[in-house]
């Protein structure tokens, strides 16, 4: 085994090696002192074959972390180790690429977690105290508790003035190492040492010198009293004590503390972990470099008895060259986009938070359309409206608008005018849209039935605000506080209707008719149905887990928009400008939402009937039975033409439903990224201001009549908004209806949409 080894060094380093040095870059005397220990441990073990063509190993003593990457930039070293908001800069700005990932024991990410010695803080009330952050945009200690600060409106950004400005106007002092050039009021409580000289000045750097530096530096700073809260990683909370665990606590989101063990379940985010920057030429002698430095120092290296790489206590520092809780490096392959080292949700995090500085795209907000009626009335909303500028990007479905809000892929320009914008994607065009303008974000917003925002929350989407059914008060924009009963949000009812001349229709004989259900996912035509007993079949049935199954096997066809197979049979498709294939999850289908199950129902213009039984909501279904004859669907009908299905098999009028339904549903909810929730939630504010001092506007925000459908962009039975993103969206759903949806989605064999939110960084080894 011994020559084998040997052998495989000589291959890699004899066949491979272009150059005679590997210049890694150190940022204090510590971490020179560990990477010339590296070195001679180098020298040692290499083959004598290799040592005239690979002779050495060099340290390059820097300033900073933005000195290193400035030197390999310009060929004066060639690697450095970088937090990952550092990683964004080097590959976004030096044109850096990144050639291996940290690996810690349970994965690829680091958590960001509050700690505090005061016990009667809270995550609330940070204003006006100092601060401490292991440095200016890294991951755990800037941009994810800034990003949380931001979405839960406690910090106030006017993005006229960078957000550093901001913060340090909110914190009564802080250490932000790498900040003194942007916001020298975050440097104040740092102790580096500081000189007139560049070379000897470590005050406020991005360098072991400065006391205060990264993680451990900032619980330095908490623990000696300089600062009232540290923002760090969870890896440094393995380093303190025990004798002062009991000492500090977490500060959670809802508000609560928690003992340092808790920072699973109490933290402010997840991001990706550090990465090994090098140039774009040099990234295969470094990959080869780095893999061979692990299998010799590495935690299972054989050489191990000789040097540690993730070990750094013998040089009176942590986290020297890379983490101390690295458990492996892992390679990255060639031609890596910086989406796929750091994740699109984080890079859309440091966008947000200014990274690339302020543009015409900080200003708009971007609202998802599924269908050509909801493009028309959002273009109508832009142009009657004082406000930032909207823009109208057109989805697939809500699925597919949750998608895009999360991964915020490309889109195309079609039309600039005035103020506004139109933005359109059509999912055939979904690659080319992305390669035009991979880097423009989508979508920002949309409004979300209860079911949707359970898949949006699993996304990582958060509430901007609520919608408001409620008739019994004046409806002002307001507030639900955190701790106050969900109840005083209105809720609707999903309902089961049968034309009341089909008198043999029952709930608990459905199997074998023909069903008509609002659209895949929907909680009134997809979630609760399935609950019920609809045979005497599905009853002893063991597929009740998945409701897709067992619609599949209890009815003979139907309309389930977004579904396939028989429960696609009985759509019809979109005419005119809505053209498109029948069973498409939006309102192009004819057949799609509350509207649509209904017209199913009746069956088309032509008098011939679908369906049997439709299961959709009740709150605009008078409404929608008038339109029948306004729009010239199907003349005729009246509220006395249907009844109720109710569960205990007898049917009952339309007024009954309070006592005949299938369950209650949250009321439906805007969801966008947790760090655009100011802007979106100002953005509806002024939308609303704007419309209600203009009363004879033919417009109506919450009114879709005119546009030959229902529930456009927004329930037609919205009052207003209610402000909730200072709530979580679980809160917001209810643990009953949470519950519900859980149970679902969790023996559904066709969500994609949850395996796609899934996918992270941090779970990438």
């Amino acid at each position: 085994m011994r020559g084998i080894y040997i052998i495989l060094l000589c291959f890699i380093f004899v066949c491979c090696t272009s150059t005679k040095k590997m210049r890694w870059c150190t940022v204090s005397d510590p971490e020179q002192r560990k990477c010339a220990e590296m070195a001679k441990a180098w020298l040692a073990v290499l083959p004598p074959a290799t040592v005239n063509a690979f002779a050495r190993l060099s340290c390059i003593r820097a300033i900073s972390l933005t000195d290193c990457i400035n030197r390999v930039t310009a060929n004066r070293a060639d690697m450095v180790t970088l937090d990952a908001g550092g990683v964004y800069s080097a590959m976004k700005q030096f044109g850096l690429t990144a050639v291996a990932k940290e690996i810690y024991s349970d994965g690829g990410c680091v958590l960001s977690v509050a700690v505090v010695r005061n016990s009667s803080l809270g995550i609330r009330s940070l204003r006006g105290l100092r601060s401490c952050h292991s440095g200016l945009r890294w991951t755990a200690g800037w941009s994810l508790p800034l990003g949380f600060l931001l979405s839960r409106n406690y910090l106030s950004w006017s993005k006229e003035r960078p957000l550093a400005k901001d913060v340090s106007s909110f914190f009564n002092a802080s250490c932000v190492p790498g900040s003194a050039a942007v916001a020298p009021h975050l440097c104040a409580l740092c102790r580096g040492q500081k000189s007139y000289v560049r070379q000897k000045n470590y005050h406020c750097e991005t360098s072991h010198s400065e006391p205060f530096y990264n993680s451990h530096g900032a619980l330095r700073c908490l623990k000696s009293g300089a600062g009232d809260v540290a923002f760090v990683d969870h890896l440094a909370l393995e380093s303190i004590e025990n004798s002062e665990k009991d000492k500090l606590r977490l500060l959670c989101t809802d508000g609560t503390q928690a003992p340092l063990s808790r920072y699973d379940t109490c933290n402010l985010g997840s991001g990706p972990g550090a990465a090994v920057v090098t140039r774009l030429s040099f990234r295969k002698m470094a990959r080869k470099f780095l893999l061979t430095l692990q299998m010799l120092f590495g935690r299972q290296g054989r050489e191990r008895h000789r040097f540690q790489l993730f070990d750094s206590s013998s040089f009176g520092e942590r986290d020297l060259l890379f983490k101390d809780a690295t458990a492996k490096l892992v390679a990255l392959p060639d031609g890596v986009d910086v989406s796929q080292v750091l994740g699109l949700g984080y890079i859309t995090l440091l966008k947000g938070l200014g990274h690339e500085g302020s543009s015409l795209e900080d200003s708009v907000v971007r609202w998802c359309c599924i269908s050509h009626a909801e493009q028309t009335k959002c273009e109508q909303w832009a142009l009657s409206i004082e406000s930032d500028p909207l823009v109208c990007v057109r989805g697939a479905s809500m699925q597919d608008c949750v998608e895009k809000i999360k991964e915020n892929a490309g889109a195309m320009v079609t039309a600039v005018e005035n103020h506004w914008l139109i933005i359109i994607c059509s999912p055939g065009d979904s690659a080319k849209c992305i390669q035009l303008c991979a880097q423009r974000d989508e979508v920002d917003a949309v409004s979300l039935d209860a079911t949707h925002v359970y898949i949006a929350g699993k996304c990582g989407l958060v509430p901007v605000v609520t919608e408001y059914y409620g008739k019994d008060r004046e409806c002002i924009a307001t507030e639900v506080s955190a701790d106050q009963n969900t109840e005083v949000l209105p809720s609707v009812v999903g309902v089961a209707v049968a034309k009341r001349s089909s008198r043999i229709i029952a709930m608990g004989n459905l199997a074998g008719r023909r069903s008509c259900h609002g659209h895949m996912y929907s909680p009134a035509g997809w979630l609760l149905p399935h609950a019920q007993t609809l045979s005497q079949q599905h009853n002893n049935s063991s597929t009740t887990c998945d409701p897709n199954q067992v619609y599949s096997a209890v009815f003979w066809k139907g309309c389930l928009p977004g579904s396939q197979g028989n429960l696609c049979k009985v759509c019809l498709g979109g005419t005119g400008e809505a053209t498109t294939k029948r069973c498409a999850d939006n309102h192009n289908e004819r057949y799609y939402g509350n509207m649509g199950a209904l017209r199913c129902l009746v069956g088309d213009p032509s008098g011939k009937s679908y369906g049997d039984v439709a299961f959709l909501e009740q709150h605009n279904l008078q409404d929608n039975i008038l339109s029948l004859n306004s729009s010239g669907w199907a003349e005729g009908w009246t509220s006395s033409d249907f009844e109720l299905l109710c569960g205990d098999g007898r049917r009952a009028s339309l007024s009954e439903w309070e006592s005949c339904h299938l369950g209650v549903i949250p009321p439906n909810t805007v969801m966008t990224r947790p760090v655009l929730t100011a802007r979106v939630y100002d953005f509806l504010m002024k939308s609303e201001q704007t419309l209600a001092a203009n009363p004879s506007s033919e417009f109506k925000l919450f009114e879709s009549r005119g546009y030959g459908e229902s529930d456009l962009l927004f329930k037609d039975a919205t009052q207003c908004f209610v402000h909730t993103s200072h709530m979580d969206w679980r809160s917001i759903l209810g643990e009953e209806f949470y519950n519900r949806v859980e149970a679902a989605f969790n023996c559904t064999q066709s969500a994609d949409i949850l395996r796609f939110c899934s996918q992270d960084v941090c779970s990438a080894v």
